[in-house]
């Protein structure tokens, strides 16, 4: 019989618990010619780049303001181009959009925050309506509900938010800006039996007819 003593294993280590939520903000570089072109013809070029500009500083302070989770700034072409230099001091997470078309950099971008956080919100930058306070109502929703959308008036939508990964259910497959977004989505949350809440629609800042929309103080 061997007396000899057992050495004692270390209990294993609890594994991190995952952040309530993680928002994302997908933005292209605000860059004549490359941001906002649709409204070149009203603003100009380079008109329509400093409304790029304002449209993401509001996106990112509100995302932040909301405190429901770590903000990340999905950039194209890529988070390190210096069009973003403006905001690096500012508590990001950084990534890049990647290739595909956009359903499948948001499958991309939703599937890495839900492999940190228990939810996702994502968001662009082209409805200024989307303060902290309809961020943290989304959130909100997510405790009971698997996806949060808030409908763009054009029949797309401003933001999704989800607590299961998004797959090829909601964003494979969409005829993306055109007025069926939104209705396309009903009715896949529908036939998969999936639990959602709609606040309140919003206006997308896209075509020289949505500059009505803007805040008052920003059509300066």
């Amino acid at each position: 019989m061997n007396d000899a003593p057992v050495a004692s294993r270390a209990p294993a280590a609890a594994a991190a618990p995952r952040a309530r939520c993680r928002v994302v903000v997908m933005a292209k570089a605000p860059l004549p010619g490359l941001a906002k072109t649709r409204l070149i013809p009203a603003l100009g070029a380079d008109g329509a780049a400093r409304l790029a500009r304002r449209m993401l500083d509001h996106a990112l302070h509100q995302a932040l303001a909301a405190g429901v989770g770590a903000v990340e700034l999905c950039a194209t072409p890529d988070a390190a181009h210096a069009a973003f230099d403006a905001w690096r001091t500012l508590p990001l997470r950084w990534s890049d959009q990647g290739g595909g078309d956009l359903g499948q950099r948001m499958h991309h971008a939703i599937e890495r925050a839900l492999g940190e956080a228990r939810t996702a919100l994502l968001i662009g930058t082209d409805a200024p309506a989307l303060d902290a306070a309809v961020l943290r109502a989304a959130a909100g929703a997510l405790d009971d509900h698997d996806a949060v959308f808030v409908p763009a008036l054009d029949g797309g939508y401003a933001l999704i938010g989800v607590r299961r990964a998004a797959a090829t259910l909601l964003l494979g497959g969409v005829a993306w800006s055109t007025s069926r977004v939104m209705a396309v989505t009903r009715e896949r949350l529908h036939a998969h039996g999936w639990r959602y809440a709609e606040l309140g629609p919003v206006a997308d800042i896209d075509e020289p007819a949505d500059l009505r929309h803007l805040p008052p103080h920003w059509r300066t």
